[in-house]
């Protein structure tokens, strides 16, 4: 068997197994997908969404690229947040990192990978921006930590700044996004206290977060 053929058994597997348990499982699931949370985070095949908070499939509307970064350009992404907000009025928008990104470190080695050096731009803003307290950090283990935590903060306040939110708190709808980070050694969330849920908490809250983990 194939690794190919092995994925298509796992998933015949998975199919009968749910059915056993829950016979109307997918029939419910075909017709519905109104989750409360929207998940923005790192492609890492080590971190899946569902999984690391317990959800079920159709529980939790999910985004995810190389370093969990949020772009005003991005229109992949931003479609996304617009679809959460406005369509599935998604209640929570959550970034979550995870401590050991490679994308992370390999923006603060300045590694040359190819294209993604690109993407990977936006996160080295993110180490210049924090420069000086980055800089007094003498272990790279403890320095990819901080970037990785300040990296979801700064990404956080860039999904508070979309349109998408900001028309959302304009007409009072409810949505808060909140900044986490995911430890790979433990599977333990961290909730990096960058919670906002109208744009009159962003400067407190956004301040609050960054010196918390300074």
């Amino acid at each position: 068997m194939n690794s190919l053929e092995r994925l298509l058994e796992n998933n015949r597997v998975w199919s009968e197994t749910i059915r056993r348990q829950q016979p109307d499982f997918f029939e419910v699931l075909a017709h519905q997908q109104s989750p409360e949370f929207l998940w923005i985070g790192c492609s890492d095949s080590r971190v899946p969404a569902n999984q690391v908070v317990g959800l079920k499939p159709g529980e939790v509307f999910v985004h995810r690229n190389v370093a969990n970064v949020v772009v005003h350009t991005d229109l992949n992404c931003l479609s996304v947040i617009q679809y959460g907000v406005d369509v599935l009025r998604v209640r929570h928008i959550i970034v979550c990192g995870h401590y050991g990104c490679g994308g992370v470190i390999a923006a603060m080695r300045n590694q040359k990978l190819g294209l993604i050096d690109n993407w990977l731009r936006h996160v080295q803003d993110v180490q210049e921006k924090y420069a000086a307290p980055l800089g007094k950090i003498t272990g790279e283990t403890q320095l990819a930590d901080r970037l990785c935590e300040l990296n979801v903060i700064e990404q956080a306040l860039n999904v508070c700044q979309t349109t998408v939110v900001q028309d959302a708190w304009t007409r009072g709808q409810e949505v808060s996004v909140h900044g986490w980070i995911y430890g790979l050694q433990n599977g333990l969330v961290r909730d990096l206290k960058m919670s906002i849920g109208h744009r009159h908490e962003l400067a407190t809250a956004y301040a609050a977060a960054v010196a918390a983990v300074e």
